[in-house]
Parts: C-alpha cells; sequence; structure tokens
C-alpha cells in the first residue's frame, strides 16, 4: 500500500500517513506561470496499491485538477489500483437538474474521476447518498455520525438533547445521530427563494427547553445555519449548537457565526480549517483522520467496510 496525498489538506493526509504508520509517498505538484499544473512522482508505483488522498475544496478547480493529474500520472506509472479519497466531494450540490438548461455537475465529475484512472473512491458524507450512482466504478461513503456521537456524549448531556435536521432533506442522517444517542429530533422547515439563501416557515418537533444540536452535511456561507438556530431559540430552545462534517465556511460565514445565537459550531478536518475559522472562539474542529485510515486499511486488506458501522 502506498499513501499519497494532493495540496489540498496536508494536516488531515499526515495524520491519515501516521495512523496506518505508513509514509506519505514523495510526489512533486507545480504551477506554472500560466497556471497549469504538472505533477511528478518521486517513487516506484508499479504493481502498487495507491490511495490518493485529495479533497476537492477551495480553490475546488484547481484541486480537482490536481487529483485528476495525479491519477493519471499514477495510471502511466503502472499503478496496480487507483483509490481516490476524497473526504470532500466537491460538485456534490449539483446533483440534480434544477431548472432548464442546468448542468448535473457532480455526474461530471464523478465521469472525469473514473476516467482520469480511478479504480475506486472513498469519501466521507456524500450530500445526496444517491451520487454513489454517479459513479461506474466501486464507491464506498462513509459517515461521521460515530465520530459524531463520540464527541456530543463527551461534551454534552444526552438526557435534554434534540437532534434536528434544517431541512427534510437531512432526516434520515439526524434520525441516525439521534439513535445512537437516544435523543428526540426535530425538523426545520425551510425554504430557498434562491440558491445561497434560505427562509424558515416553522419547526416540526416541541424545542422548548431542549438542548438542540443541528446536524448537517455542508456549511458554506452560514446564512442557512444562523436562520435555523435563531428560529430554534425563538420555539423556547435552551441552547443551540451545530455539528456540521464539511466546513466550507466561505465569505463572511465566521462572522455570521459569531454574531449568532450558536454555542458552537462543530467540524470535521475534511476541508483544511481556515485562518478566519482557526481562530473563531466558537468553531472547533475534530479530526475524521482515524476513520479514513480505518477505512483505508480494510480497504487494502479486502476486509468490510460497513462493519465499522455496525
Amino acid at each position: 500500500m502506498k499513501l499519497m496525498s494532493g495540496n489540498a489538506n496536508r494536516p488531515l493526509a499526515k495524520a491519515i500517513a501516521n495512523y496506518l504508520d505508513a509514509p506519505l509517498s514523495n510526489v512533486e505538484i507545480e504551477t506554472f506561470a500560466d497556471g497549469e499544473l504538472f505533477v511528478r512522482i518521486e517513487e516506484n508505483m508499479r504493481g502498487e496499491d495507491v490511495f490518493l488522498i485529495q479533497s476537492t475544496s477551495k480553490p475546488a478547480n484547481d484541486h480537482l485538477m490536481e487529483l485528476l493529474i495525479c491519477m493519471d500520472a499514477l495510471k502511466r506509472a503502472s499503478a496496480r489500483r487507483i483509490t481516490a479519497v476524497i473526504p470532500y466531494f466537491g460538485y456534490a450540490r449539483q446533483d440534480r437538474k434544477t431548472g432548464g438548461r442546468t448542468p448535473i455537475t457532480a455526474k461530471l465529475v464523478a465521469n472525469l474521476i473514473a476516467k482520469a484512472g480511478a479504480d475506486r473512491v472513498l469519501t466521507l458524507d456524500l450530500h445526496a447518498g444517491q451520487i454513489q450512482g454517479f459513479f461506474d466504478i466501486p464507491t464506498d461513503n462513509l459517515f461521521t455520525t460515530p465520530v459524531f456521537e463520540q464527541d456530543i456524549r463527551r461534551h454534552y448531556d444526552a438526557s435534554d438533547l434534540m437532534i434536528v435536521s434544517p431541512d427534510v432533506g437531512g432526516v434520515v442522517r439526524a434520525r441516525a445521530l439521534a439513535q445512537r444517542l437516544g435523543a428526540d429530533i426535530a425538523i426545520v422547515d425551510k425554504r430557498r427563494p434562491k440558491a445561497g439563501e434560505s427562509e424558515v416557515m416553522n419547526i416540526i418537533g416541541d424545542v422548548d427547553g431542549r438542548r438542540c444540536i443541528i446536524f448537517d452535511d455542508i456549511i458554506d456561507s452560514g446564512g442557512t445555519l444562523c436562520n435555523a438556530a435563531a428560529a430554534l431559540k425563538d420555539h423556547g430552545a435552551a441552547e443551540v449548537s451545530a455539528y456540521i462534517t464539511h466546513g466550507v465556511l466561505s465569505g463572511k460565514a465566521t462572522s455570521r457565526i459569531t454574531d449568532s445565537v450558536l454555542k458552537e459550531l462543530v467540524v470535521t478536518d475534511s476541508i483544511d480549517v481556515t485562518d478566519k475559522a482557526a481562530v473563531c472562539a466558537k468553531v472547533r474542529a475534530v479530526s475524521i483522520a482515524p476513520l479514513l485510515a480505518e477505512a483505508i486499511r480494510r480497504i487494502a486488506n479486502e476486509e468490510s467496510v460497513s462493519k465499522l458501522f455496525d
């Protein structure tokens, strides 16, 4: 087994390598003056089982091209199997046609990854589970539920917790965490007047006096999350926190979080935490390196990955 990383999230890749007690392979990634990328792998990869770790986080297009070019280099270096480990799969929110003459970019990216040479994909909390079907190669979608469950049990008394889905589409995700904790669930009924904006219409469930935890897969600008937190407080919630897998945190997200009623926002390190988020008192990160590392070890040893969640 060989581990290799692009530049999207080197700290996470190093943490995975440390967990597995396996070094990261040497790779040279350069950018030409016009923005073109060049990759040179500085180790023999012939016949190797290679795990390439690369999120497609901001700048999404640059990191996606890094991923594709690295896989092409591995394929031409005669690697036996290439597993694309993509902790954060960008473009996942574009998983269906939202109107006339619009793309399904998640499917396009899945095609590009397979065509570039990936034999398998390992990812984390896809925005929609059906995106697995966009790939024509084996795809493992891991869940952060066990990681968040452990962290919640360390920091919260589960007796009065309520897990909140920020929309109807996230109910299955919220219910899975609630069942592990023995907690109730509530749902935020909202509508989106346009992309990037949301309006809370109602709260389904009695949150009065409860400590609420909003559980979701992605936080981008933070507007939707802050609106949901304010609505929960207006309906009597004692306090509101949030556990979100992928902390994109673009634009003024951290300032919105700071000024919001949220007690804290917990994200994973699937995306390298931005400088603003790192100094934000309300933002805390937990590592998913052990989860990804164990999945990598199981794939390399041809063991079951699904048993991680039994």
